[in-house]
């Protein structure tokens, strides 16, 4: 008996809820009929406004995306180039360094030998 009780009460609170609102409406009407048509076709011209602004923002957002990937691309392919030349120097270098002791041990081996041809 007191679950009947309970969703008579619902009941009754949300039609005179519905009532009440419709009642509000319609007063609002009244009031400000015009005016509310005027801010619905305001707020729908700010609202295609926003999206044009929107998909301007990212046109430009894409656009921007496209352009850094580009200019990565570029730096990367910059960056692989000078890692090759600087290999290679230091590959150069690793050589000239390779046939200097290789000169130095030449010139002991002389220096030696001419040391034994003095002592002689």
């Amino acid at each position: 008996m007191k679950e009947h009780v309970k969703v008579e009460t619902e009941e009754h609170l949300n039609g005179k809820s519905k009532n009440a609102t419709s009642k509000i409406d319609a007063i609002k009407e009244l009031i400000f009929g015009d005016n509310i048509q005027a801010y619905d076709s305001e707020f729908e011209a700010l609202k295609t406004d926003i999206l044009a602004k929107k998909e301007e923002l990212q046109n430009l957002i894409s656009a921007v995306e496209s352009e850094l990937l580009k200019n990565i691309d570029s730096l990367s392919t910059d960056v692989n180039i000078r890692i090759t030349d600087l290999e290679n120097s230091v590959n150069d270098k690793l050589e000239n360094l390779d046939n200097k002791k290789i000169d130095r041990k030449l010139l002991s081996e002389l220096f030696i030998k001419l040391g034994k041809n003095i002592s002689e």
